[in-house]
């Protein structure tokens, strides 16, 4: 019968339980009596000196080389030693050529259906480790030869314990080439493999947990497989994850201990476990010279309450979620025990919060350019808690071919409730595109839940106001000509999206479905009320392995005032990089005269999108189509297609997109090529 413990996830050894008698000590040479005899007393007169002393030595000063200064270090002669025609000599350090195979695992089989093994698997598993490769056939000499070996020797044992082969045998010899002949060292490693160890009984030496099979239903090996470290190691991992997930924050897991039956060829597996208290959330302890936040607002961001069962996955939702936040240069959070008694036999664990914070302002800058909207750049700056907690001020900048503007908003993250945002913001822009040309200020409020990187959410949901002053130039047809209109519009926007897919930022499989409804009154002298509402689904399908298949599908309407009464601004307008590809920025639909778009009461668009990735690299072919239309509903005559390619580079924060696109059935008057460079995909 044998023991053994694992060893760093490499192997598993045993040693003998029944220890042989301790041989008895050898019979001393002398005895102590008779050392200490020998040796002479501490207070033993000194021996009286010769009759004839040896003559006395002349003082070190009479020898004159003795007296002479030593050589500066500077007139030493260095030049190297020469050989015998003339070249420097130099040492090279003897080098030795070797050979080296394993044999004894050629056949070796193990068809086990949970951990199947074969003999050149752990041949590759030796070859990872093995100083003799490493050596590459090399060595100074013999005794690094030997070390090598026996280093082998070592690292082939430890290989077939790690898959359960503990009483293999390895063996090593060495053939010398002739003498006086040229040739390599031949090194030989036999293997004797022995029988492979199955787990017998699995036993836990824990007290009783709830539920009762905690453990057992959540470890990942079985009695009657194969005794592999990889496996044991998993599996007593996946413990020590689950125990802080159900409940149990200060477990512990201990040493293992397998006792191995060499007669059986199995071996009975224990493991101690210490659960600690079954716990529940109890109060947030903040830790921090200057803490960034209190524990009212991490209780705010938190997805638990206190009196919840404790679950780590929770506590690291919660981390993750203080680290998003940007405002901490380093942040933990860590449970403590506390001894106070919490329902059903649980105590609470409190959530200790250290905290550092982190330099709260930032600027920030992104540009893009689409064929028809020209260059658009936009830069900002904020301070992300001036108004603790939480309260940002944001100021931007915009600069670009057929925009320009500036605005200031106010933003509280997770005001009251986790991911959900209140911004107000006021803005001043000019805006001069081929439909119409506006002066516009705005000030807008709006209260928001969206989904996160942290946590992508199934609803989520905005609403809000806007109040918009715009100056506004477009063609009247009338007039036959220019015209400028001022509109005051108050907007009482909504919308609300469902979201099955797989991915915020780069989705791969499932679909999304949106819903945008925005109730508008243009005030003036005569006041015009109407409803803008836009329906938009997307979809997502992956063919086969890194090939994926995107749809799209986009409908709005306006209804309750005319075209002309609608201020241009507000219409519908299709094309450009994120409608139509193909065509230019607002290309689509109604045109006056001179060919400008004036837009419409509706619209109607599709994508289609072949994607594919390899590495950080993607490529995409797309077919898009879309219209505008005068009616309020969309007639879907006189539709236009637009096709083209494009390149995917991915980050870690989206794909970055360069699309080409031509439009099919290209009309008089619009590009055979339009360019569109943005950051993420185009929906």
């Amino acid at each position: 019968m044998l023991t053994g413990t694992m060893l760093t996830g490499a192997m598993l050894t045993g040693t003998a339980s029944a220890q042989p008698a301790p041989a008895a000590p050898p019979s001393p040479i002398i005895t102590d009596s008779d050392f200490e005899a020998a040796l002479p007393p501490v207070d033993a007169p000194a021996k009286p000196a010769a009759t004839n002393p040896p003559p006395a030595q002349p003082p070190l000063a009479a020898d004159p080389d003795l007296t002479k200064p030593l050589t500066p270090l500077d007139d030493f002669n260095k030049e190297a030693l020469r050989d015998d025609n003339g070249g420097a000599k130099t040492e090279s350090a003897p080098s030795l050529s070797y050979r080296w195979h394993v044999t004894g695992l050629e056949n070796l089989r193990d068809a086990d259906p949970v951990a199947p093994i074969e003999g050149g698997a752990l041949v590759d598993s030796f070859e990872a480790v093995s100083a003799l490769k490493q050596g590459k056939g090399k060595a100074t000499n013999a005794a690094a030869i030997a070390a090598r070996i026996e280093q082998d020797r070592q690292a082939l044992s430890d290989v077939m314990a790690s898959q359960g082969y503990f009483d293999a045998g390895v063996q090593s010899s060495v053939a010398m080439p002739e003498q006086g002949k040229p040739g390599d060292i031949v090194v030989s490693m036999a293997v004797a493999a022995g029988p492979r160890y199955r787990l017998g009984a699995i036993r836990f030496d824990a007290p009783a947990l709830v539920p009762p099979d905690l453990l057992t239903r959540h470890f990942g090996i079985h009695s009657g497989e194969p005794i592999v470290a990889e496996r044991v190691l998993s599996a007593e991992a996946e413990l020590g994850v689950i125990l802080p997930q159900s409940a149990y924050p200060f477990a512990k897991i201990g040493q293992r201990d397998i006792e191995l039956d060499a007669a059986t060829g199995l071996g009975d597996y224990t493991l101690p476990v210490t659960p600690g208290p079954r716990s529940r959330f109890g109060d947030i302890r903040i830790k921090g010279r200057r803490p960034v936040f209190d524990a009212r607002h991490i209780a705010t961001i938190a997805r638990f309450r206190k009196g919840d069962l404790y679950d780590s996955r929770q506590v690291d939702d919660l981390r993750k979620a203080l680290v998003a936040t940007n405002l901490f240069a380093t942040v933990t959070v860590d449970p403590a025990q506390t001894g106070t008694s919490a329902p059903d036999n649980t105590e609470y664990a409190d959530l200790v919060v250290s905290q550092r914070a982190g330099p709260p302002r930032s600027l920030s800058a992104q540009a893009g350019y689409s064929t028809g909207e020209g260059i658009k750049a936009v830069g900002s700056w904020s301070h992300a808690n001036l108004f603790p907690p939480e309260g940002a001020i944001i100021a931007s900048a915009t600069a670009g071919t057929s925009e320009q503007g500036v605005s200031g908003t106010f933003r509280r993250s997770n005001a009251h409730l986790r991911d959900r945002t209140v911004e107000l913001s006021i803005s001043a822009n000019h805006t001069n595109l081929d439909a119409y040309e506006a002066f516009t200020g705005a000030l807008k409020g709006r209260i928001s839940r969206a989904s996160t990187a942290i946590w992508q959410k199934r609803w989520t949901y905005s609403y809000g106001f806007e109040l918009i002053g715009s100056n506004e130039q477009d063609y009247a047809f009338e007039q036959a000509g220019e015209r400028r209109r001022t509109f005051y519009i108050l907007a009482l926007p909504g919308q609300i999206t469902y979201d099955r897919s797989n991915s915020l930022l780069d989705p791969t499989r499932g679909y999304r479905l949106s819903a945008t409804l925005s109730p508008e009154a243009s005030l003036g002298s005569n006041i015009q009320t109407y409803a803008r509402s836009i329906f938009e689904a997307t979809g997502y399908y992956p063919i086969a392995g890194k090939l994926v298949l995107a749809g799209r599908a986009r409908v709005g309407m306006i209804g309750g005032a005319s075209r002309e009464s609608i201020a241009p601004s507000r219409r519908f307008y299709s094309g450009g990089g994120g409608s139509v590809r193909g065509f230019g920025y607002q290309e689509l639909g109604p045109k006056d005269p001179e060919g400008h778009p004036i837009g419409g009461r509706s619209q109607a668009e599709t994508s289609v999108e072949l994607r594919y990735r390899f590495g950080n690299f993607g490529v995409v072919g797309f077919v898009d189509s879309g219209q505008v239309f005068t009616s309020e509903v969309p007639t879907f005559n006189s539709w236009r297609f637009g096709a083209g390619v494009g390149v995917r580079y991915y980050t870690n924060f989206g794909p970055m997109r360069f699309d080409i696109a031509t439009p099919i059935n290209r009309q008089i008057g619009e590009s055979r090529v339009a360019v569109y460079v943005s950051i993420g995909q185009a929906f």
